[in-house]
């Protein structure tokens, strides 16, 4: 046989090497990741130039551009970093009356009262709101083929709008979206809050009931593993961790808290008052439309064995068993299998109106009419949420499984965290007075542990990422080895010691960032900086970022004038491009003032994203999303310049800019039309340009008579428009 070539054989033994330290499972004696090594506050550094560091924030920084031999570049224009500040905590654009504002105020803090407002307006929960939604995979589906709509699914989005607004501290959201049933039974909030962990993809066609509470463990395990403490704890289901000292082990005491976990789709969200009260109003309407009600429901009740009848042979025999098998008989994980049979046998009941034809139906309608003629006295329904609680005290049995396969169970394990941190193990102790583990309570008391290691630089990374478009450590969703280590180790622990120090206030790590100088940096390129950092991680100057489909639709409907600000409630379906159709999976909402409220609002479709956010990059939700991708492709092109809404959108912005500018003339329009859309004036070569592309537009098609809308389309469709400098 031919010897191979000597590269070759340099290459193939490189790979060798390389391939046995990849598979070389890790131990618990490993040395710990930079991410679990112990928390500790660090000495803010010196720096020679005291006058630019405005907070501890800016000597972390300046201390490593000095040692590199490089200095901070300018301060941005204020009207940039007015508009920089506003998208970044609110999502909009500054209004000219602002920038107006803003330029008037000489006084040293002006720039800190901008960012005071901008964190108390009602606007900065519905922006910071969207980036956890992508974290917790946020739907209002099931997914996979039936992509079935869940109706409540949205009040877990109004919670996370009104704990940002509200300045929750982290520890206690962080605990009440792992264990709010457990902890705080009568609080609505929450209950609303464990939505977090019921927003996993099912499957609902499949009968394997048992296959899929195993899909669904994993889904919450992984979730809970990346958005808490950055790792990929979903490397270890099958094998120990290739990198990271995580075991398989550890992925299923992980998986151990959640064991008893069910669904439940109808959390009642009221005070233990505010449901006495209803409760009394409701019998007032119950005596009044009892025989109407009594016979509705007797139709009702004949389709609904029909439903059952047909679903319960389709179930394997097991799960038969668990659920014909009396109630004391039966185990934790047949209570769960018969709880995850519930909306075959007990359907919900839309589904059996749906279902319903002829005589039966017509009858059921004429029925509903005269309970209607008491709408004055009924107090309609509650409000209701979806969320997870334990199915009892005791759960069901959790093992290590052979290759993540549920039909291969190995040693048995109990709730426990990381093996490489050596902690005790958890103590757990059911709540008093609930059907409850108290195993979750465990884990959300660890988490918010201040000795935890991985929390608060977990949160702090990801803010740091939302404002800079890279976090200290550039991997927000991976602290581990193949991660990117922080560029600013320092700063990244003196934040998050920050955080803890301030009651877990997210307002205030936001306004400690926003007012230090390094965010109001300039983004011009500097050749002599970038010949030494090409990447800028030692952050020598601002970074230019294409803003999110949902900021662009926003801004792009705040210049136009037609924005809804309400807020709240269920969300809302835009109509979709022409010749695109879905029937109902996605019905447009027929109120044109309701289409237009802000994008966090618009219904979230595993299998039929929006199509103007998906353009733009929007994350797949069946999977959590610490970083978005950020692509430049011709559909987004072709979307902003020819797509219908963005037309309606420019001519809503030239009747705005005429309003604005009244009987002053066009350069009084271009100026207003730059105020709008980029927070600016022109300068004079702007001005002309503008004024001969009107002129232009004017003389192409005589019959056209709105040249302006032109105009203030091709601002829409500027990268200055679609970035934040």
């Amino acid at each position: 046989m031919r010897a191979s070539p000597p590269t070759l054989q340099v290459h193939l033994g490189s790979l060798l090497l390389f391939s046995a330290q990849v598979w070389s499972a890790p131990s618990p004696e490993r040395a710990l990741l930079w991410s679990l090594a112990p928390l500790e506050r660090p000495p803010v550094p010196e720096v020679r130039d005291a006058a630019w560091a405005r907070t501890p924030v800016d000597a972390f920084i300046l201390s490593r551009l000095e040692k590199a031999g490089l200095t901070p570049s300018t301060e941005a224009p204020r009207q940039e970093i007015l508009r920089r500040a506003s998208l970044d905590l609110a999502g909009l654009l500054p209004e000219p009356e602002d920038l107006d504002l803003f330029l008037a105020d000489d006084s040293p803090d002006a720039f800190e009262k901008v960012i005071d407002r901008l964190l108390a307006s009602p606007r900065h929960g519905e922006r910071w709101a969207r980036h956890w939604l992508d974290l917790a995979r946020y739907a209002e589906s099931e997914g996979f083929k039936s992509d079935e709509t869940r109706p409540n699914a949205w009040r877990y989005r109004d919670y996370v709008i009104k704990s940002f607004n509200q300045d929750k501290p982290y520890d206690r959201f962080v605990r009440e979206q792992i264990a709010g049933d457990e902890l705080w039974p009568e609080d609505p909030d929450a209950l609303a809050a464990t939505g977090f962990n019921r927003h996993w993809p099912d499957e609902s066609n499949a009968r394997d009931l048992l296959q899929r509470r195993q899909e669904i463990l994993n889904d919450i395990t992984d979730t809970v593993g990346v958005v808490f403490t950055g790792l990929t704890f979903g490397c270890a289901r099958c094998h120990d961790h290739k990198h990271d000292p995580i075991l398989t082990r550890d992925y299923y005491q992980l998986q151990s808290f959640f064991a008893g976990v069910r669904a439940v789709d109808d959390v009642a969200l009221l005070s233990p008052e505010e449901a006495q009260r209803h409760a009394a109003r409701r019998v007032v309407w119950e005596d009044a439309t009892r025989p109407v009600r009594e016979e509705m429901l007797a139709i009702e009740e004949e389709k609904r064995r029909q439903m059952a009848d047909d679903a319960f042979p389709k179930f394997p025999p097991e799960i038969q068993s668990a659920i014909t098998k009396p109630a004391a008989e039966r185990s934790p994980i047949e209570w769960l299998m018969f709880y995850k049979a519930q909306p075959y046998l007990q359907p919900p009941r839309q589904w059996i109106i749906d279902q319903l034809g002829g005589k039966a139906k017509e009858r059921w309608q004429a029925l509903r009419r005269e309970i209607d003629k008491h709408a004055e006295i009924d107090p309609g329904e509650l409000p209701i949420a979806s969320g997870i609680a334990d199915v009892g005290r005791e759960a069901p049995k959790t093992f290590v499984l052979a290759r993540g396969q549920r039909d291969a169970p190995q040693e048995e394990v109990s709730p426990g965290f990381l093996t490489a941190l050596r902690l005790p193990a958890p103590r757990i102790e059911p709540p008093a007075g609930r059907e409850s583990t108290g195993r979750r309570t465990a884990l959300a008391d660890w988490l918010v542990d201040p000795t935890n290691p991985l929390t608060a630089r977990v949160i702090v990374n990801r803010i740091w990422h939302y404002h800079f478009g890279r976090g200290l450590a550039g991997t927000p969703n991976d602290f581990g080895t193949l991660g990117e280590p922080p560029s600013h180790p320092e700063l990244l622990d003196w934040l998050a010691t920050e955080l803890i120090r301030s009651g877990w206030s997210l307002k205030h790590l936001h306004r400690l960032i926003l007012t230090s100088s390094v965010y109001r940096q300039a983004a011009a390129h500097r050749e002599e900086a970038a010949r030494v950092d090409p990447e800028n991680r030692l952050l020598w100057r601002a970074a230019r970022r294409r803003l999110e489909g949902e900021v662009i639709r926003d801004a792009a409907l705040q210049a136009a004038g037609l924005l809804n600000l309400r807020a709240g409630g269920p969300s809302v379906f835009p109509a979709l491009p022409r010749g695109m159709e879905a029937g109902d999976k996605w019905r447009a909402t027929t109120d044109s003032v309701e289409q237009n409220r802000r994008s966090i609002y618009v219904f979230v479709r595993r299998n039929l994203r929006y199509p103007f956010f998906e353009a733009f990059d929007m994350p797949d939700t069946h999977e959590s999303c610490g970083r978005r991708n950020v692509t430049v492709t011709a559909p987004q092109a072709l979307l902003l310049l020819n797509d219908d809404l963005l037309l309606a959108w420019a001519r809503g912005f030239a009747a705005r800019v005429c309003e604005s500018a009244g009987e002053d003339g066009e350069r009084a329009q271009i100026v207003a039309a730059y105020r709008i859309a980029y927070s600016r004036s022109p300068d004079a070569a702007e001005v002309e340009l503008a004024l001969a592309f009107l002129a232009r537009q004017r003389g192409l098609l005589a019959e056209r008579a709105a040249p302006l809308a032109d105009l203030c389309h091709v601002l829409l469709n500027s990268n200055e428009f679609v970035y934040r400098n």
